[in-house]
């Protein structure tokens, strides 16, 4: 077995995985076995672009899932395709989107697998319209240490179908997914774009606005206090109704290297948040955007996690529920403003009602805010014991796939399902998340 060193995205914390590569379904079983002989635990692993430790195996051994990236079968009349577990989302849409066919959910990336994304059931800027990614997976192939592949499908094996789903990749390892693609007439996106003073605003327009468009998201200005405490830009979007379905290919910068130091700090960021929110209209502006733009602006940036230096960073992503959300989203940022800490991509999007099938699915009705922080523990310690205050206070919780600090306690009262995850984890599978969390 060939094997590489990969930190996750965050670089934090630092435990670099040693990723033995697979390149055939038929070889996953054999692989398995054999890294589970030698290093008694092991975990997938796709394109590293976890934050935190939920891709970090416990044991250091990661089996390297990325070189399954085939087609399997589709059907472009009724917008079905089958594809291995390591295919990326881009890789999807280059296939689908000239077909006039489109992810139903994607998350601020298009470089994760689609295993990972089913394994994380992600979410995106149209929650509030269709769910997470887990409502529209068909079916899925498992593959576990203990027993025979499996089919799991709302009606077959049902139990280990839902613990999959967000599962964390706890449950065996997922070897090819059916997804039911949404259609779509053309790639742009018409946009409505205004910045808002103000976090009451945001509020204002989210009940006013979400209900019209398949997209919704603000980026909030994480620096600004008093009567400007959380402004910020918001934005909603659309498929065209009608253009062309053609595939971006815009040529990206790329972080030649990892900075000494981090180039995110509290003066750049001032200058960046005040540049950024000036730059934007405060009537409502209309005009069409690639698809790339609009959904992965951080995209645009290949290797941008080197730009936080080699410490890294954390990112905190929490939901407050819709009864305290104001009050609750309102706190926070007053915390994250006090500390002078923060990213130039804070982005604050309601979540929907939409139940997933998942049992650790993390949105719930209410809105999320996610940002990140420059990996500094003697300041991120005690803001982030502040804002993990505050969450818990709402009945809120943290995004696990994003996290590399939570504590046991906080994930096991946020997430009760967690027992039903551990009683169908495979005995072969476990990652430092999962143990730091889970052990009481």
């Amino acid at each position: 077995m060939s094997a590489v060193q990969r930190l996750s995205w965050g670089r934090y914390p630092a435990h670099p995985q040693t990723l033995h590569a697979v390149h055939w379904r038929c070889d996953l079983p054999h692989t398995l076995s054999a890294i589970v002989h030698t290093h008694s635990t092991t975990l997938p692993f796709g394109n590293g672009r976890s934050y935190g430790d939920s891709c970090l195996a416990a044991s250091d051994h990661a089996l390297h899932m990325r070189a399954l990236d085939r087609f399997i079968a589709a059907d472009w009349e009724k917008g079905l395709l089958i594809a291995e577990a390591g295919l990326t989302l881009e890789e999807i849409l280059t296939l689908c989107m000239p077909r006039g066919w489109f992810l139903p959910v994607t998350p601020g990336t298009q470089y994760v697998t689609l295993g990972g994304a089913l394994a994380n059931d992600v979410h995106g800027k149209n929650h509030h319209v269709r769910g997470t990614l887990g409502r529209h997976v068909r079916r899925f192939s498992l593959i576990r240490s203990d027993r025979l592949p499996l089919i799991c499908a709302p009606e077959e094996n049902t139990e280990l179908f839902t613990a999959t789903i967000g599962g964390l990749g706890m449950t065996g390892l997922i070897e090819w997914v059916e997804l039911q693609l949404m259609p779509i007439q053309s790639s742009q996106i018409d946009t409505l774009t205004c910045r808002f003073g103000a976090l009451d605003e945001f509020f204002a327009l989210s009940r006013e606005f979400d209900a019209r468009h398949e997209y919704s998201v603000a980026w909030i200005d994480c620096l600004a206090k008093g009567a400007s405490s959380g402004r910020g830009v918001w934005m909603a979007g659309d498929h065209a109704p009608d253009g062309p379905l053609t595939i971006s290919r815009k040529r990206r910068w790329t972080a030649p290297c990892t900075l000494p130091v981090s180039a995110v700090n509290s003066l750049t960021l001032r200058l960046f948040n005040t540049l950024y929110y000036h730059r934007h209209p405060s009537a409502q502006q209309r005009r069409a955007v690639s698809y790339e733009s609009f959904f992965y602006p951080l995209d645009a940036i290949s290797q941008w996690n080197r730009l936080y230096g080699p410490r890294g960073f954390q990112q905190y992503q929490c939901v407050i529920p819709e009864r305290c959300a104001e009050a609750g989203i309102a706190e926070l940022l007053r915390a994250i403003a006090d500390s002078g800490r923060g990213s130039f991509l804070a982005v604050l999007k309601r979540c929907g009602d939409l139940p997933s099938p998942g049992l650790l699915s993390f949105p719930m009705p209410g809105v999320s805010l996610a940002l990140d922080f420059p990996q500094r523990e003697r300041v991120n310690h005690p803001l982030f014991d502040r804002l993990d205050a505050i969450v818990r206070h709402a009945e809120g919780r943290l995004y696990p796939a994003k996290d590399a600090h939570m504590s046991g306690a906080d994930f096991r009262r946020a997430y009760p399902a967690w027992e039903r995850i551990e009683a169908l984890r495979d005995p072969a599978l476990c990652s430092r998340f999962w143990k730091r969390v889970t052990q009481i």
